[in-house]
């Protein structure tokens, strides 16, 4: 119709051509050959290295976590943008929100990375993760302060079931002291006040649990000191015959008292005063780093999908939502049978834009993992990384990049194919 030369058009074209040529075209075709010779270049192997793909045990963890980052990340960003996109038109403060969702991704990925290598600290004093679990663990179950507790030497108590008891029995009126030693002075609670000798009473039976230990040396063993301090709410149960008839806890200054039932019996200190304190969840382990990973890499993309879908619904007609809410439907029902359906081509989109960028993820795993589960978080870019530049196999890693361009056709193709149909309407 411009009447423009083919000669004229190619004139234009062929710039965009060479540098398209030199940096997609060469490059493809340089490793699909190189992925037929050995780890040196010199020799053709065949399909050897794509065999490689199939039997070797890293390799296949690579393919196996790649495909949960298929199904798991894009699936979970879309919803989750859609959800943003949908609640922030009804907030007064929606832009503000949209701006905060989406900041993650002006942070690159490396960045992020070692942002999130510290929210998944093991520590819960350096990760915000285990922060927060730890503080909701011990608001309902807290967590033991003697747990390196054990008696000591020439103690009257011996081990039992991860506790300790009494080697005799004891008898109304007459003290019991349960000496411990091990824990750390300056671990020990806040609470606790120097110890003191158990009073004597007739129709009960009592005693004192502390620390035998004084600081700076000294100190009588088995014997209350000065400067010893009291265990302060340690749990004291009396046994007789392998069932509990009295339990109590400790003062601030150690002493306790059971009742006259506990006479004839054995004292124990259950295993519960022992407990390890509670430490968190091992994000980073070998069975939560993978979902781990994906939870920062949401954290990224979730703000690209909100306002692509925030677009999208922007062009909504609002009749038509207007219309079902006078028809009787609900606002869940407008959402999954109006809102839902016409945003469909721009959750395609977001959608297939994600599952071409997982199936090249690399800089997240690379920093977030740390190198004892490596392994477990393996992906084929990392894989195709460790083999080039560890292993110095450019064979396997050729073949590695052939297999994911592989991969990733169909989704490009499904994308072409989404684009022309939009085109046709």
């Amino acid at each position: 119709m411009t009447r423009t030369r083919k000669s004229l058009a190619v004139a234009f074209l062929l710039p965009a051509l060479v540098l398209l040529g030199a940096l997609v075209v060469y490059p493809i075709g340089y490793s699909l050959v190189r992925s037929f010779y050995d780890k040196a270049g010199d020799s053709f192997i065949g399909f050897a290295n794509y065999g490689e793909l199939f039997t070797d045990s890293n390799i296949l963890t690579a393919i196996k976590n790649n495909a949960i980052w298929l199904v798991a990340a894009p699936a979970v960003a879309t919803a989750l943008g859609l959800i943003f996109a949908v609640l922030t038109e009804r907030i007064r403060w929606g832009t503000a929100f949209k701006l905060l969702i989406f900041m993650p991704m002006a942070i690159s990925m490396l960045a992020s990375g070692i942002i999130f290598r510290l929210v998944y600290e093991q520590d819960p004093d350096r990760g915000i993760a285990n922060a927060i679990t730890v503080g909701v663990h011990d608001t309902f179950s807290k967590s033991s302060a003697f747990p390196k507790a054990h008696p000591g030497p020439r103690s009257p108590l011996k081990p039992e079931e991860g506790g300790f008891i009494t080697k005799g029995t004891v008898s109304v009126g007459e003290p019991v002291t349960l000496p411990l030693v091990g824990v750390a002075p300056d671990t020990m609670p806040d609470d606790a006040k120097r110890a003191a000798s158990a009073k004597t009473d007739p129709g009960k039976v009592t005693g004192t649990a502390w620390q035998d230990f004084t600081i700076g040396g000294g100190g009588r063993p088995d014997t209350v000191d000065p400067k010893e301090l009291g265990y302060p709410g340690i749990r004291i149960e009396a046994v007789k015959d392998g069932k509990v008839v009295a339990s109590t806890k400790a003062a601030a200054d150690g002493t306790f008292a059971l009742p006259k039932s506990a006479d004839g019996a054995q004292l124990r200190y259950p295993a519960a005063n022992f407990r390890a304190p509670y430490n968190g969840v091992d994000w980073l382990g070998p069975n939560l780093v993978t979902p781990a990973i994906i939870g920062s890499y949401i954290w990224m993309w979730a703000g690209f999908a909100m306002v692509l879908i925030a677009a999208g619904l922007a062009g909504v007609p609002r009749e038509l939502l207007e219309a079902a809410r006078v028809d009787g439907a609900n606002e869940w029902q407008v959402f999954r049978r109006v809102t839902v359906p016409l945003l469909a081509p721009v959750l395609g989109v977001v959608l297939v834009t994600l599952m071409i960028n997982v199936l090249k993820i690399f800089d997240l795993v690379f920093v977030i993992a740390p190198g004892s589960v490596k392994d477990d978080a393996n992906v084929l870019a990392l894989e195709l990384y460790t083999s080039a530049f560890t292993d110095k196999d450019s064979g396997v890693a050729s073949a590695i990049a052939i297999f994911l361009l592989l991969l990733v056709i169909p989704v490009m193709l499904l994308n072409v194919r989404r684009l022309r149909r939009e085109a046709r309407r």
